[in-house]
């Protein structure tokens, strides 16, 4: 599992660097399992420019990051470990707004976003597809 995670953050680096095929880091994002904070009974999530955005992280020095500046104080962070592939193609249809995935966001130069948009999230729910998402502004 741990070697999953690190190939998604070195597919990152690479994609950041610009390099990589997308395609390529969107698959390997979906093989990955990511560690995802709880709170309040639910994945932790943001919202900005009206997208809601999961927060998933490739390691747990990477959580820790985030732990820092959001966490519940003194104590340790709770999360899920999910497979990439569940959170955008169940968990973002079912919250029922404009959602995507961001990984690793408190790390300097090694965060990545995966919005909801056709070939990332179900077209159904992506907002330039056909479904219910469509047309929504951003």
């Amino acid at each position: 599992m741990q070697q999953s995670r690190a190939a998604l953050a070195e597919r990152i680096a690479e994609r950041r660097d610009g390099g990589d095929d997308p395609r390529a880091l969107v698959g390997e994002m979906r093989r990955s399992v990511l560690l995802v904070p709880v709170a309040d009974g639910g994945l932790w999530s943001v919202r900005s420019g009206g997208v809601r955005w999961i927060c998933g992280f490739t390691d747990e020095a990477a959580l820790a990051r985030f732990a820092l500046h959001h966490g519940p104080g003194d104590r340790p962070v709770e999360y899920a470990a999910l497979l990439g592939a569940r959170i955008v193609d169940e968990i973002v249809p079912a919250l029922g707004e404009p959602a995507g995935l961001a990984v690793d966001i408190a790390t300097a130069d090694g965060s990545m976003f995966f919005p909801p948009v056709v070939g990332i999230v179900p077209e159904a729910v992506a907002v330039d597809g056909g479904g219910a998402g469509a047309g929504r502004r951003l």
